[in-house]
């Protein structure tokens, strides 16, 4: 069953019936009301020939699809693609948790409740955005209540919070839900780490009372394919940013990361070596004033796949940008 990836301007189109679900980009888009799985990312899109884009997902085949604790979900085989938007409104502060950390775990709840009664317990790629990623309140900051909610829903679920989690990035937008679009499957992802980083599994104390649950990259194989997905990928070095204050010194390094995790990726990997320069990439810039600096060191490097840049909050207040990327190679013999 190949998986495939399509941008475009929106409107996109009718979708059909083979199509999972979709991403919409552009500052002022809305996901219709149609109950198909399609996140709604309200953040400016930098030097685009279009306001907006969508990103869909499309199988090779009809879907099945439903509804599920206020996830839109729609399946092909043994492929889920789901979508959950949150209120934190909806979550009451006095129970001695902050609301986003509270819905942060409802909805990793919900996720793990519907893998399990769709017999697809394997996550391969999760997208997280919520307002105000650096803001603190409730004396902590909100990403970091953020990855409370959900390691405790990964505990709650028996799933390890090292070796085997999920590719996902987690991004800051000046306002709405929390919002969580993810990938998942039958078989169990391979997970990719970069040598020039600590695990973030592995983050210590100080960046936060539970560490962020994510592998740097990872390879999914449905039948006849297999896809690398990149997480959002920053300048970290070991646990820390580098650089701060210094665009072009974060995008040498961002770039460093994910080729390092491309070469990481290469030696698991059974199809065709993955290349830097054919990675689709959303790159996320925090100051729009910063993009002709950043497009220009990084054009170089990456485009063949397209890239698209989002004016969005990293998860750290000292990173100025943030490259998530993916590629997909046929499999000779699967």
């Amino acid at each position: 069953m190949t998986l495939r990836f399509r941008l475009s301007p929106v409107p996109a189109g009718r979708h059909s019936e083979s199509d999972l679900g979709a991403v919409l980009l552009g500052p002022a888009v809305s996901a219709p009301a149609t109950g198909w799985p399609i996140q709604a990312v309200r953040a400016p899109l930098l030097g685009a020939p279009a306001p907006a884009f969508e990103e869909t997902w499309q199988a090779a085949g009809p879907c099945v699809h439903g509804a599920s604790e206020g996830i839109a979900w729609r399946r092909c085989g043994d492929i889920l693609f789901g979508v959950i938007d949150l209120d934190e409104a909806g979550f009451d502060a006095a129970a001695e948790r902050p609301p986003l950390q509270a819905a942060s775990e409802a909805a990793y709840h919900r996720i793990f409740r519907l893998l399990d009664a769709q017999n697809l317990p394997h996550l391969w790629r999760i997208w997280n955005y919520m307002a105000d990623i650096n803001a603190e309140t409730h004396g902590l900051e909100r990403y970091r209540q953020f990855n409370v909610g959900r390691q405790d829903a990964f505990i709650a679920h028996r799933r390890s919070a090292a070796g085997n989690a999920p590719a996902a990035c987690a991004l800051g937008l000046a306002g709405g839900p929390l919002s969580i679009a993810f990938l998942a499957g039958a078989t169990p992802a391979v997970s990719i780490e970069n040598p020039r980083q600590v695990s973030a599994c592995d983050y210590p104390a100080e960046y936060g009372p539970r560490a962020p649950i994510f592998s740097r990259g990872a390879l999914v194989r449905p039948p006849g394919q297999e896809i690398l997905f990149i997480s959002g990928t920053a300048s970290i070095v070991g646990y820390r940013t580098v650089h701060p204050g210094d665009v072009a010194g974060q995008c040498r390094e961002a770039l460093a990361n994910v080729g390092s995790v491309v070469a990481e990726a290469n030696r698991a990997a059974r199809s065709r070596p993955f290349a830097l320069d054919e990675l689709a990439c959303r790159v996320y810039v925090r100051h729009a004033a910063d993009f002709p600096a950043i497009r220009d060191a990084l054009a170089p490097h990456l485009g063949a796949g397209g890239v698209l840049y989002v004016q969005a909050d990293i998860c750290r207040a000292d990173l100025l940008l943030e490259i998530e990327a993916m590629a997909s190679h046929p499999m000779e013999h699967d």
